[in-house]
């Protein structure tokens, strides 16, 4: 499997090397006034923690809050960012198992996964991942509850503001609460390509 997997990816590798340069951002308006005018003078966190909420997502801002959430749903083992670990372990009591490295071969072992987010969008309840800040994107997408770590000063008002900010990271994922399709008769279903529970715990 892994020698299929590394054949298919050295042919990207190899079709991609002749590109000297990434190809140019269309352009877009970075001002979307109605938007911006709705949000201004709003707590970008306030904005963030209720629109995450209609999209079926949840936001907190206590880690002891967010050890009683994992704990009331009976989800006891999971991994966490080994940068995250530190700071999160001292509110994780008796009956957790938390591991600092995913073990992809282990996928249905873990509940829960505990990685840093790039930022958050207030206006859509987004958070956002990408390559350079997500240690695991596995992590992130595999097990049933996804826990994002936001910090506070990169929650931005809006797509553009986000867009604007994040550089020129090329694999950029935006969460917009729990995985959902409704490919089956048009029957909304959330948890089928990705976590079924996404909270994201804001930081200072």
């Amino acid at each position: 499997m892994s020698d299929d997997r590394e054949s298919i990816l050295s042919r990207v590798r190899g079709a991609l090397a002749p590109l000297r340069e990434r190809a140019a951002m269309p352009d877009y308006t970075t001002e979307i006034a109605v938007m911006r005018n709705l949000l201004a003078g709003r707590d970008a966190l306030a904005v963030f923690s209720e629109r995450i909420k209609r999209v079926n997502g949840i936001a907190l801002t206590d880690p002891a809050a967010l050890v009683e959430k994992l704990r009331a749903g009976g989800w006891l083992h999971g991994y966490c960012d080994p940068a995250l670990w530190p700071t999160l372990a001292p509110h994780f009591g008796e009956g957790f198992k938390v591991e600092t490295v995913f073990d992809r071969t282990r996928v249905d072992d873990y509940a829960f996964g505990i990685t840093r987010a790039a930022g958050a969008i207030a206006e859509t309840g987004t958070v956002i991942l990408d390559d350079v800040t997500t240690s695991s994107r596995l992590a992130a997408l595999a097990p049933w509850v996804h826990v994002a770590v936001v910090n506070r000063a990169q929650i931005f008002s809006d797509l553009p503001q986000a867009v604007a900010a994040l550089g020129a990271d090329s694999n950029v994922i935006w969460c917009t609460g729990p995985s959902k399709t409704a490919d089956v008769e048009g029957i909304l279903i959330e948890g089928v390509h990705g976590p079924g529970v996404q909270i994201a715990l804001v930081v200072d």
